[in-house]
């Protein structure tokens, strides 16, 4: 009976997927209005290719959006060393515009196929993977079951299981363990995340760590941050990044209570959302704060209250340019933001305590009293006033932060360890047909 009600879910899925498809136009046709998705490519999301495949054996990976991908470039770097050519997919625009420009020669990057049936099918006829190699928590049913049909291995590498997604898969054993059993291997974060992905039926799984605290430092363009750090010099400064909606606000209010006691004070604001550039402009100015928009190369000023990141893929710089930073979706959202990508750079780090998403990374941050957590707003203020006040403070915890990034690296070595034993047979393969080709 199990076995059946199984069956009938996932082919339900399927079935619904098959249904839903022609009209699928209309869905993305408003993402695109809404900058969620690259109209010029809206044709990759139905399986289409944009380029033809390479001859010889490819990995296809698959990274959710930006923090993922920098994750798995050293995994692409080292297939690629080997000769084997990979084929990376992502789902949102701004991680597309990064990997565009990080992939090495020879890696190709396409918009992830839809989970329907037809979509994946298109996809998987076009570039015959040899390998899938998915990332963290990302759990497609359509594409686990058109994979295992077509014998592919399939690996989840750094992989995650949040709290929520732990208690919706505990409530469909059944279906939870079909899917889970048909990864070849998992490579988990932590021991918790280990201990779920064995209790849902994944097998064999192993424990890398964070590929994240392996991940190179996020980059930026050293002459534009010494250009726009000229304009900051003697001014306290801190950084709020990745933020989400109901954080801006919490984050202008706290910077009103504070400029009193620091009046030359300057807020950068990093939205994880660029888009909201606007919506968050007018926040500010509803509050009488002058703001300078990095999307429209307006200078920071003497009188320059916020400097709105409001661009793709400039992280890397804004973190520098000053020594403390609030991590987003902690307070006003839940799950948090990445800490190792600041941690590594060197910076003060405070966050809502909404960090489930992390829980590891900032259990280890916190063991070292390298990362503040806070409730509320005025926690927010109380914690920012005595960081701007103490340099000493905030230099030790930016210390402390490098030192617990340091001790955390290791996870990129043991996910290749077993990552190999699924390339080098491809490695041999690419040699077998180069000598079957007379090369």
């Amino acid at each position: 009976m199990n076995d059946l009600i199984t069956r009938l879910t996932l082919g339900g899925y399927r079935r619904f997927g098959r249904l839903i498809y022609p009209f699928m136009g209309p869905f993305l046709a408003l993402r695109a209005r809404r900058g969620k998705e690259d109209r010029a490519r809206r044709y990759e999301r139905y399986g289409y290719p944009s380029t033809e495949r390479p001859a010889g054996p490819l990995v296809w990976f698959h990274a959710a959006s930006v923090g993922e991908s920098m994750a798995v470039l050293a995994l692409i770097e080292r297939v690629h060393a080997h000769g084997v050519h990979a084929v990376m997919t992502t789902g949102t625009v701004t991680s597309a515009k990064v990997v565009a420009k990080r992939l090495p020669r020879g890696a190709f990057h396409q918009y992830v196929p839809l989970d329907l049936e037809q979509a994946v099918n298109r996809f998987l006829d076009h570039w015959k993977p040899d390998l899938a190699v998915f990332t963290e928590s990302e759990i497609w049913p359509t594409c686990i079951e058109r994979l295992r049909h077509r014998r592919i291995p399939h690996v989840l590498v750094n992989a995650r299981m949040s709290d929520k997604s732990y208690a919706r898969w505990k409530n469909a054993p059944q279906v939870a363990s079909a899917l889970f059993e048909s990864f070849s291997h998992v490579i988990a974060q932590s021991s918790l995340d280990a201990e779920r992905y064995r209790k849902l039926g994944a097998r064999p799984v192993v424990i890398s760590g964070n590929l994240k605290v392996d991940t190179k430092e996020l980059p930026y363009d050293e002459a534009e941050l010494r250009r726009v750090a000229g304009h900051l010099t003697g001014r306290p400064a801190f950084i709020a990044a990745s933020t989400h909606r109901g954080e801006e606000q919490i984050l202008l209010d706290v910077f009103k209570r504070l400029k009193p006691a620091f009046p030359q004070l300057l807020l950068i604001l990093v939205p994880r959302h660029p888009e909201r550039g606007d919506e968050i402009e007018a926040l500010a100015q509803g509050l009488s704060l002058d703001v300078a928009r990095r999307s429209r190369k307006e200078a920071i000023r003497a009188i320059t209250d916020v400097y709105l990141g409001d661009t793709i893929g400039e992280m890397g710089l804004y973190l520098r340019m000053a020594p403390i930073v609030y991590m987003g979706r902690s307070l006003a959202g839940y799950g948090g933001q990445n800490p190792l990508e600041p941690a590594a750079i060197g910076n003060a780090i405070l966050s809502g305590k909404h960090v489930t998403n992390f829980r590891d990374s900032y259990r280890s941050l916190l063991s070292r009293k390298a990362v503040r957590l806070v409730e509320d707003g005025d926690m927010l203020a109380a914690n920012l006033e005595f960081l701007l006040s103490n340099p000493d403070e905030c230099e030790r915890m930016i210390q402390a932060a490098q030192d617990t990034v340091r001790d955390m690296r290791g996870a990129l070595d043991r996910t290749i360890d077993v990552l190999d034993s699924y390339v080098f047979p491809l490695t041999v393969k690419r040699k077998l047909e180069d000598i079957g080709n007379g090369d």
